[in-house]
């Protein structure tokens, strides 16, 4: 009985502890502790500093587009309403380590000034994307490539994949955007010879030589974003000490033991022994020839696959969860942030009901 009624409080307070200790590690990586030392000096900004992402996108409306007031190299700028009073919130771009610091620097600064024609600064939100989230995304924006390639009435083919291209809702659920370079494929052919379009850093090198755009174009652009995913590096913001890009230097390092110094640190901490094979496939998705490449179908299946292995290893990690007097231990570490997905099994006819039925 007293399991009965405890766990669910027990269940509430060790997930608001985990919340806690994830806030923590993120404000330090985005130097948080340089926040405490500045605000230690005025006890009044300490308490209005730190503000939330759900403040922040309600005084935005999500961070809409018709809220842009302007932009530079650190991020763009939107009108906002917090507190009653209109306000300009900066979202930071983050690419590289440098971008970071130099955000961070500018807030560090403003905290520090008070005078009547300088921007005052009323508050900072630190956000990152877990491992976890960002191996849904992945498997997210596989399936609706997928869907685009095999699945559509007529293929269409992407051509444009990129970072900038994904858009994120209120749950962080992937939404693939902008088709207007896309191209539809008559069913009966497997490419076709096109002028270049795409984005430098993401476009594939032989459709760009070629002037061929197939399926495994996109695929090319997807094995850079999961690049991407895995080091938090842009790929046009980074040159290896060789002089190599991001996707030449990480496909270099892939079958090497060196590949975790490229890697996002987050994303060692968090991860489960899935890494290695999101890198294999990333490296897969970027080889020069295009008929070397999987399609996404395969890809899709390969992360749906990673995924499902995660969310049972969770599940096995948590029913042997004793401690050493035999009772059950709660701990949903693993399982947090997760949320029940169909298996992605689908026929092409039940592919198309299911975009029919839900939501875009």
């Amino acid at each position: 009985v007293l399991l009965a009624f405890g766990a669910p409080f027990v269940t509430r307070k060790i997930k608001q502890q985990k919340a806690k200790k994830r806030k923590d590690k993120f404000f330090k990586q985005n130097h948080g502790l340089l926040f405490q030392q500045l605000v230690s000096q005025r006890a009044d900004m300490g308490e209005r500093m730190i503000i939330t992402l759900a403040e922040l996108e309600k005084a935005t409306n999500n961070f809409d587009k018709t809220r842009e007031v302007g932009g530079g190299g650190h991020g763009i700028v939107y009108k906002g309403i917090l507190d009653l009073q209109v306000v300009a919130i900066k979202k930071s771009k983050i690419i590289v380590q440098r971008e970071i610091d130099d955000f961070i620097n500018e807030v560090a600064i403003l905290s520090q000034i008070n005078h009547r024609n300088v921007v005052k600064l009323i508050g900072c939100c630190s956000v990152s994307l877990s491992w976890n989230d960002r191996l849904r995304i992945a498997l997210e924006i596989s399936t609706a490539l997928a869907y685009l390639h095999s699945a559509a009435s007529i293929p269409v083919y992407h051509r444009d994949i990129k970072s900038a291209n994904i858009l994120l809702d209120e749950s962080l659920t992937a939404k693939v955007s902008d088709f207007g370079a896309s191209k539809f494929i008559p069913i009966d052919q497997t490419g076709v010879t096109t002028a270049v379009q795409g984005t430098i850093g993401y476009l594939d090198p032989m459709y760009y030589y070629t002037g061929r755009l197939t399926d495994k174009s996109d695929v090319f652009s997807f094995g850079v974003l999961l690049v991407e995913l895995l080091t938090r590096k842009r790929p046009l913001a980074y040159d290896s000490v060789d002089g190599d890009s991001l996707v030449l230097h990480f496909a270099s390092l892939v079958t090497g033991s060196v590949l975790a110094d490229l890697l996002d640190p987050q994303v060692m901490e968090e991860e489960d022994g899935e890494v290695q094979e999101v890198a294999a496939l990333a490296a897969k998705c970027v080889r020069l020839n295009g008929e070397d490449r999987p399609a996404m179908r395969e890809v899709e299946m390969t992360l749906e696959n990673l995924r499902i292995k995660r969310k049972q290893a969770a599940r096995d990690a948590k029913s042997r969860r004793y401690d050493d007097d035999g009772q059950f231990s709660i701990d949903d570490t693993a399982t947090e942030g997760d949320t029940e997905e169909p298996s992605g099994e689908y026929t092409v006819e039940e592919r198309i009901l299911l975009s029919e039925r839900y939501p875009r």
